[in-house]
């Protein structure tokens, strides 16, 4: 570990979830314990809790979870690699994410949602035959 981390000491949740990668800023992070996705040792939890090593959180993202445990804190957001020596995540907990993955990699696409867009319209007008723009 760097000199930035250290085993011991506490850190704001918000602060902690960004500098270990799991949310790109820190007001995502704040969005997402407001929204009851992140839980600290199986409670929900304000962006000011402070954590500590060892404290276990469940953090939900999506379809994606992770269940992990603290191992150290680190005042500043560091590469990736650094981040990831941050906490350890259960077995369970990766092998269902990675399953998710899979599954995802195997369907292709996700279908899209809301209005086709201009590229799209025109496709299904030449498909169907109607080339004249309808009022």
């Amino acid at each position: 570990m760097s000199e930035l981390s250290s085993p011991g000491g506490e850190m704001r949740l918000d602060k902690w979830l960004w500098a270990a990668r799991f949310f790109k800023t820190r007001q995502l992070a704040i969005e997402a314990i407001n929204g009851g996705k992140v839980q600290v040792d199986g409670q929900r939890a304000k962006p000011s809790r402070s954590i500590r090593p060892g404290s276990r959180l469940e953090i939900h993202k999506g379809s994606l979870s992770w269940t992990i445990e603290v191992l150290a804190i680190n005042k500043q957001r560091r590469p990736a690699t650094e981040a990831a020596g941050l906490y350890v995540e259960d077995e369970a907990s990766r092998e269902k994410r990675q399953e998710i993955a899979r599954e995802r990699r195997e369907l292709g696409g996700q279908p899209q949602e809301g209005r086709p867009s201009k590229r799209d319209r025109r496709m299904i007008q030449r498909f169907t035959g109607r080339n004249e723009p309808s009022d």
